[in-house]
């Protein structure tokens, strides 16, 4: 939906199984418009479309993205942003690393990638700029080393001049969103910068770069990293990178007593990584672990050495605080809420992600997943209009 200054917000369908185009749009029929129908208030429904590979090619097929758009059209909803992290599988099966495969590096990553603003230019509607949001090139266990670096530095730049090809035929402002992760190959503001510069470095006479190709931030990824949501974004957007879009989603924290560390075995559950990062006071060094088992496994081990704060990259409802001993990072979305209603003309795209529900304790689910969705827009859509973003 099209908020002030042209922001736009919708929720990532990532939340729903769909690996072909046909199990993405029934998801679409099925969960999608009943959020829509709740929250809307009979407004154009903007939608954060998942697609994976497998979709993507099967969406392109004679007569299917005119399909699609008419669908649309009649039920007064459009689609502004494509989620293309995952590439493949992401629900009912092992994903952890693999959502990192095939990473930049590879001609796979750029050939998905490119396909997406294939699909997305011509989906968007008159004056809605797109977006597509992706990997942060790597993963830091993948041994990336210069030969690697090299292959994902020329396929950002093959990349961005498909993107400035599309752009300028269809007439559409696109843009690709790299998203930091813990463990990715750049994680924090900082080595954000350091990836961008080294880019720049390599490519010094593409000025254009940062025009179509900038930052997706994960408002639950750099809260882990224990960053300020100002300080990091005042970062970003003054080294020149465009903010893309702003994911907005939260993640526990965690005070490491015994009580807690035991409840945390709750959470281990063998789809998605649960990297965790722990504290040890302002002028100690981080400490990070690759998964939730490995964290678990050091407490057993080392109970003496847990730092003052775990936290934990487990997608929570926004909405909600877990309890019972446990926080969020909630703190860090309201903070870039806050940055963004002194900067709101810096970004334009908001996606709500909180893809784990079907591996959330059952005690944290809100009702169904359209429940669950209708109360984080709740919570939001309440939050922005404090802050002038909405009306």
């Amino acid at each position: 939906m099209r908020l002030n200054h042209n922001i736009h917000l919708g929720y990532c369908t990532n939340i729903h199984r769909g690996e072909t185009w046909e199990e993405t749009w029934n998801g679409l029929k099925n969960y999608t418009l009943r959020v829509k129908d709740r929250v809307s208030d009979g407004k154009p429904y903007g939608i954060g479309l998942r697609l994976s590979e497998q979709a993507a090619r099967e969406l392109s097929a004679p007569g299917k993205i005119d399909e699609f758009k008419a669908w649309l059209d009649a039920n007064n909803s459009y689609v502004f942003t494509i989620n293309g992290f995952p590439y493949g599988a992401f629900h009912g099966t092992r994903v952890k690393e693999h959502v990192f495969k095939p990473d930049w590096s590879t001609q796979e990553r750029l050939d998905y990638t490119n396909l997406l603003f294939d699909i997305l230019a011509q989906l968007l509607p008159p004056g809605v700029s797109g977006s597509v949001s992706t990997l942060p090139g790597s993963h830091k266990t993948f041994n990336v080393g210069s030969e690697e670096l090299n292959a994902i530095f020329t396929n950002l730049r093959l990349c961005r001049e498909h993107i400035e090809k599309v752009a300028t035929k269809s007439g559409r402002d696109l843009h690709l969103g790299m998203e930091p992760e813990p463990l990715g190959l750049f994680e924090t503001s900082g080595e954000t910068l350091k990836f961008f510069g080294l880019y720049l470095d390599r490519h010094p006479q593409d000025r254009d770069f940062f025009k179509f190709i900038g930052l997706n931030y994960d408002t639950c990824h750099l809260a882990i990293e224990f960053e300020d949501a100002k300080k990091a974004l005042d970062r970003i957007t003054g080294a020149g990178i465009r903010l893309s879009k702003l994911h907005f989603s939260s993640a526990l924290k965690v005070k490491p007593t015994p009580e807690n560390v035991e409840r945390l075995r709750g959470f281990n559950e063998p789809v998605y990584f649960h990297q965790v990062i722990a504290s040890y006071g302002a002028d100690e060094p981080l400490r990070r672990f690759k998964d939730l088992p490995d964290a678990l496994d050091f407490a057993q081990t080392n109970p003496d050495q847990l730092g003052e704060e775990w936290r934990v990259h487990f997608h929570i409802p926004i909405h909600a605080q877990p309890g019972g001993g446990f926080d969020s990072t909630r703190d860090h979305l309201i903070g870039a809420m806050d940055w963004l209603a002194a900067n709101p003309t810096k970004c334009q795209h908001i996606e709500m992600e909180t893809y784990t529900w079907e591996v959330l304790p059952a005690e944290m689910r809100s009702g169904d997943v359209v429940d669950q969705l209708v109360k984080e827009y709740e919570w939001t859509l309440g939050e922005m209009t404090q802050r002038q973003l909405c009306s």
